[in-house]
């Protein structure tokens, strides 16, 4: 032993040196079940041998002590992940969901389309409205009413695109939609984070002081809440979509409601602003996301949602989230929604910066969909935003 084994440097000379022998012991082991592949594939056995991986689980445990036993388990099951990945690379090929993903960048032109037919929540001078028309310079509109009636237009075939919002910066997460992504068959081609200016907009002749009602979406009253803590006599009523309150306060002519809208309501359905800038957040953004039936992967994409419903058991999550970091990959969202009539057990979404032409990206794609700790996996998309 070294003389300065005990100082930082000499530690560190120790740990190169294992690191030496672990990435040694990594390749070698890699060779060996590529072995146990080809045996498999002679034998016709499951890649997924979940009783020999609870034996080495155990025999780790006994050999580490109780002290490293929680890291051991997590080094050990993200290498369990990566063999069974392999494997399965040697036993089928490319995985089929890579397959689907490089078929989509192959198919998908260089440029997002400037005109497309586009279903929309709400009516017009709603902020989907005002989404759709940045994110398209020429769109025809279709207006819808509800979130399940915009992914079932696409779903069906009746527009090839949707505008949903899916996040705000003050409120949240439009828990709605989220809940929806669970039973339609779509992919996410663009999104879009659009600056929110919210008014307050009563009939012509109304005045502030004479309020009563102020409607709007429940995003909107959450996004406004110091204006309407400030005005306890005021009653905040949830509405549909904030352009859907402008219009009914247009047609009632009562001057003792408002509504929390945007500027272009105004002027659409014939009201007067009385009060601005007041939303809690002088910067007040809400994401959109455009939808399509197909993927749709074009050359600036550097997003990723995907969507998984993990096993019920400890450190389920965190190693997923483990693997995602052991990449250097960034995840920039984590949803997770309960699922209906499953106590305790949730859904989670997973939004990450990557490109789709990274092969470790993809492998890993590939790898958590086939992992038999993640009962539902699936793939929403690659964009841009």
């Amino acid at each position: 032993m070294q003389e300065n084994a005990n100082t930082l440097a000499g530690i560190r000379e120790q740990i190169d040196e294992i690191d030496n022998q672990l990435a040694q012991l990594f390749k070698r082991r890699l060779e060996i079940v590529e072995k146990v592949a080809e045996s498999k594939k002679a034998s016709g056995s499951a890649v997924f041998d979940p009783a020999r991986e609870r034996a080495i689980l155990t025999n780790v445990a006994e050999q580490v002590g109780e002290k490293y036993e929680n890291g051991a388990r997590a080094f050990f099951t993200t290498l369990f992940g990566i063999s069974r990945a392999r494997q399965r690379s040697v036993l089928h090929g490319e995985h089929p969901l890579i397959g689907k993903i490089k078929a989509a960048m192959a198919a998908t032109g260089e440029k997002f389309p400037t005109k497309a037919l586009v279903a929309v929540p709400g009516i017009e001078g709603c902020y989907a409205q005002q989404a759709a028309s940045l994110l398209f310079s020429i769109p025809t509109i279709m207006y819808f009413h509800g979130f399940d009636k915009v992914f079932d237009a696409v779903e069906q075939g009746l527009c090839p695109y949707g505008i949903l919002p899916i996040e705000n910066s003050a409120a949240g997460s439009v828990a709605a939609v989220y809940d929806q992504m669970y039973t339609h068959r779509f992919h996410i081609v663009k999104a879009l984070r659009l600056k929110v200016n919210h008014v307050l907009l009563g009939v012509h002749g109304a005045k502030l002081a004479d309020i009563r009602q102020i409607a709007s979406h429940p995003h909107a009253l959450a996004q406004c809440g110091a204006f309407l803590k400030r005005r306890p006599g005021i009653k905040a009523v949830p509405e549909a979509n904030t352009a859907v309150a402008a219009k009914t306060l247009a047609q009632s002519a009562d001057s003792t409601r408002a509504v929390i809208a945007s500027r272009a309501c105004a002027e659409l359905y014939g009201l007067d602003i009385l009060d601005e800038n007041i939303a809690d957040a002088a910067f007040n953004y809400t994401r959109f996301i455009c939808i399509a039936k197909k993927p749709e992967i074009y050359p600036d994409a550097h997003k990723f949602s995907v969507m998984m419903t993990l096993a019920h058991q400890p450190g389920a999550l965190n190693s997923i989230i483990s693997r995602f970091a052991a990449i250097d990959v960034n995840l920039t969202k984590l949803e997770s929604r309960p699922i209906p009539g499953m106590d305790f057990e949730f859904r989670f979404t997973f939004d990450f910066e990557a490109s789709p032409r990274d092969e470790a990206v993809l492998r890993l794609i590939a790898e958590l969909a086939d992992d038999p700790q993640i009962e539902h996996f699936t793939f929403l998309g690659a964009y841009a935003e």
